[in-house]
């Protein structure tokens, strides 16, 4: 069964740190998938696959936040006429923005599984 809790606040983790990382220096989406994806995995614990379960889901979220918030940048600029690639790239931010949301899944669930196992 799901915890969705420790879904959320891996989820939450991962946008706070994210947010954070645009400012600081060295401080990037990589940490920050793999803190939130550790932070369920613990929370979940249950073992290797149930944290890494959890740390999916949680990276999985934050993947598609962040896959929508730049989908909608990426229109908005080119609909302002400020994207000269927006044709270029036509179908292809969407492949780009899934990938994205692939390796924040990927990263969080290691992390997830660490996490469970360090819980136990």
């Amino acid at each position: 069964m799901t915890n969705w809790y420790a879904v959320g606040v891996g989820f939450v983790v991962m946008t706070v740190i994210g947010v954070v990382g645009l400012a600081v220096p060295g401080l990037g989406q990589l940490t920050a998938g793999l803190v939130g994806g550790f932070a369920a995995g613990y929370m979940a614990g249950g073992g290797l696959g149930r944290g890494a379960w959890h740390g999916l889901l949680a990276g999985s979220l934050g993947g598609v936040l962040v896959a929508v918030i730049l989908g909608v940048a990426v229109s908005a600029l080119g609909a302002v006429g400020l994207g000269p690639l927006g044709p270029l790239v036509g179908g292809g931010v969407f492949v780009a923005l899934l990938v994205l949301a692939l390796v924040m899944g990927l990263e969080s669930a290691l992390a997830g599984a660490v996490g469970a196992l360090l819980a136990e």
